[in-house]
């Protein structure tokens, strides 16, 4: 299965977890013992704990004993299916306190997804699956539903988000790739947001020094930085006009 491979070609960067924070805890729940083995190791490479079980029965019982951020969701399970632990979850719960599900399944029958889907669980993965693919769906699951994740220090304006700690940065939920120099120039904006700032100010924290006479340098990174972060409406990095850049909302919105 792909999910094997993923996991062992995972890179040591992963391996760094936040020490301090509370890791937000997900139940992972397949009769397949070698895939929540799995699903746990990289997870927790990722900041989170994990907790396995492996039928459906058990899985009712490990959300009673303590509630989880999200479920991990096998459909074909020995004893009730996962169609039958989700509907008892969401028989047992209210809008603030649903725990968000994520189905995982050799199933691909688009019936299979409608009823999924028509009972209210927030995705679906078929197997074989990606481990990386799932991580970021886990991820983009607690984002949208408010859940909590690693990396619990961020900035945010509007619909941009930064996480100091993993450093990924999302638009309207969308994850961006910056390179480093991208990235501290958007941390910089984003913790000065609504300021207007100098050029000689953004140089002189992102570059650690002024370039005399050489902001082009900057030009070209805010450059970068509108065509990732802009193009998504409406534009938040602002030029103004004889002085600097500023990470605003534009007049009138």
């Amino acid at each position: 299965m792909r999910i094997g491979v993923e996991v062992a070609v995972l890179p040591v960067r992963w391996a760094v977890m936040a020490t301090e924070a509370r890791k937000p805890f997900v139940l992972a729940v397949d009769d397949e013992e070698h895939i929540t083995e799995l699903i746990a190791m990289a997870l927790g490479f990722h900041g989170f704990e994990v907790e396995r079980v492996s039928s459906g029965r058990a899985a009712l019982a490990a959300v009673d004993a303590r509630r989880p951020e999200l479920v991990l969701l096998d459909v074909m399970l020995p004893d009730l299916d996962g169609f039958e632990v989700a509907r008892r979850l969401q028989a047992g719960s209210t809008a603030t306190s649903r725990v968000p599900i994520i189905f995982l399944t050799a199933r691909d029958a688009t019936a299979d997804k409608v009823e999924g889907l028509r009972l209210g669980v927030d995705d679906y993965v078929t197997k074989p699956f990606s481990i990386e693919e799932l991580i970021e769906r886990v991820k983009a699951v607690l984002r949208r539903t408010g859940g909590s994740g690693p990396g619990q220090t961020k900035l945010a304006f509007h619909d941009l988000e930064l996480d100091e700690d993993t450093r990924d940065v999302w638009r309207g939920g969308r994850l961006i790739e910056l390179t480093p120099t991208e990235y501290k120039l958007l941390h910089y904006l984003l913790a000065n947001a609504r300021r207007v700032l100098t050029r000689e100010q953004i140089l002189e924290a992102v570059w650690d020094y002024t370039f005399a006479g050489n902001a082009s340098v900057l030009e070209t990174y805010i450059s970068y930085l509108r065509h990732k972060v802009d193009a998504t409406e409406p534009a938040l990095i602002h030029t103004v006009r004889g002085v600097g850049y500023s990470l605003r909302l534009p007049a009138g919105t």
